[in-house]
């Protein structure tokens, strides 16, 4: 008998994965990951710069058989063209949720696991085993990968997220033993995104390529395509991606006790930019409202952060790459009292008081603070014209693990994306249809109307 390998003990557990044996909370949270990563796939289709209309064009352009619907696009195209299209849309806000250590576990599974069940009419509860099974991965997969930081180096959606959709490819496709293990090994070949890309379109479909090669990386290994057996052992992932600084033990060590998506669970993001920002906006928002500042009271404004030089842009390209700056998220939430979907757009971002405010906000990196995400805190401090000098200081974030959104919250997320598309009948509908999924035959008519017909053009 051959010796057993990491990446075997790992596709044992992921093949060990069983409706029937899932805790109710991962049930739960899995149809909340549906309904985000549904909500943010529409509002992303809207995105500003054009991300949604030019993914959606590329796909149509391209053919492909009528298998799976393309949101909003109004027509079908094959499995992998319409995982690309609705992963990248996914993304295209930089909405999706995330969780610790730090990836975007929907964007690049959800895209490719709603593809394949939509073709091949899986059940509802075969999708939220898939979805389990994805999770796992990426969160084990983060656990080991010491050596993937954030904002430099690789992008992780593109990197951890093609394993995800490649296991939860594997399970609706039903693949055997050899076979996952063939479609990890591809998947470690198909698996690349880099960080500098941020600010720009092309970061967007790092979750749509994962999306389209996981499930690649599944139907070529059930036709009998041959890959390393071993791709987390060595010469392997993290040798290649992080030589020297990786845990593969970590892959298998506790894998789905608990289950990385009950503990310790998902964040939902409140606003729809890097999470990075979420903190300064939280801030700016809380001191305008406490002081009633009016824009024209303000002398100048510093937000004190972790050194994160990720998203330290004092003067945004574009209004897409306004969603990775601290400074012009903090200057639009004090102008605004709120952040949306188009406080990105262009015409925002080089607005007269945009331009007149945004020299003032000043960003200063503190290496005192902790540079990790669940433990780092900012502090906003405003002065005013009358000599006032306010501030603020945010840590725990409303929405990330540990503080979940209420229901309340998330579903008003939910309407200010769907909104942007459709009514409100056919978002009723699909709320119903997502809330009831562990129930659904399949999910022709959640994709029906999540197609959107009358949007083709």
């Amino acid at each position: 008998m051959a010796e057993q390998t990491i990446t075997g003990e790992l596709i044992d557990k992921v093949l060990a994965i069983d409706y029937g044996t899932l805790p109710r909370e991962a049930i739960d949270m899995a149809k909340q990951v549906t309904l985000d990563g549904l909500a943010v796939i529409i509002a992303g289709s809207t995105e500003p710069l054009g991300v949604g209309r030019i993914s959606i064009d590329y796909v149509r352009a391209l053919g492909g058989a009528p298998q799976s619907s393309v949101i909003t696009g109004g027509f079908k195209t094959s499995m992998q063209n319409a995982a690309y299209a609705n992963g990248t849309m996914a993304h295209a806000l930089d909405w999706d949720n995330t969780w610790y250590p730090l990836n975007h576990p929907t964007s690049p599974t959800l895209a490719a696991i709603l593809a394949i069940a939509e073709h091949k009419k899986i059940s509802g509860k075969k999708i939220i085993e898939a979805i389990v099974c994805a999770f796992e991965v990426q969160g084990r997969m983060r656990m080991a990968a010491k050596g993937l930081e954030t904002g430099v180096g690789f992008h992780k959606p593109g990197t951890t997220g093609t394993f995800g959709a490649a296991a939860g490819a594997a399970r609706l496709l039903g693949l055997n033993r050899e076979q996952t293990l063939m479609a990890f090994g591809l998947a470690g070949s198909r698996c690349c995104s880099i960080s500098i890309n941020t600010g720009t379109m092309t970061k967007s479909s790092h979750s749509g390529h994962a999306a389209r090669m996981g499930i690649e990386c599944a139907v070529l290994a059930q036709m009998g395509w041959t890959a390393s057996a071993d791709v987390f052992g060595p010469k392997g992932f993290f040798d290649t991606f992080m030589p020297g600084n990786a845990e593969p033990a970590l892959l298998t060590e506790g894998f789905a006790d608990p289950l990385r998506m009950v503990s310790p669970g998902v964040g939902f993001k409140k606003h729809p930019s890097n999470y990075f920002t979420h903190r300064p906006i939280d801030a700016a928002l809380a001191l305008r409202v406490e002081f009633n500042i009016k824009p024209e009271q303000i002398e100048r404004v510093q937000v004190i952060f972790p050194h994160f030089e990720y998203v330290d842009r004092p003067q945004p390209a574009t209004g897409l790459d306004g969603k990775f700056s601290v400074q012009y998220t903090t200057a639009v939430a004090l102008l605004d009292g709120e952040i949306t979907v188009d406080s990105f757009t262009n015409e925002r971002r080089f607005a007269p008081d945009v331009a007149a405010l945004l020299p003032k906000v000043e960003l200063k990196m503190d290496r005192a603070i902790p540079e990790d995400f669940d433990t780092m805190h900012t502090i906003v401090n405003v002065w005013l014209k009358d000599g006032r000098s306010l501030s603020k200081r945010v840590g725990k974030l409303s929405g990330w693990i540990g503080s979940p959104l209420t229901r309340e919250q998330r579903l008003k997320k939910f309407d200010a994306c769907t909104r942007r598309v459709f009514d409100e009948k056919a978002a009723g509908r699909m709320l119903a249809l997502v809330e009831d999924l562990d129930q659904l035959a399949d999910v022709h008519e959640l994709m029906d109307i999540a197609r959107c017909e009358r949007s083709a053009t």
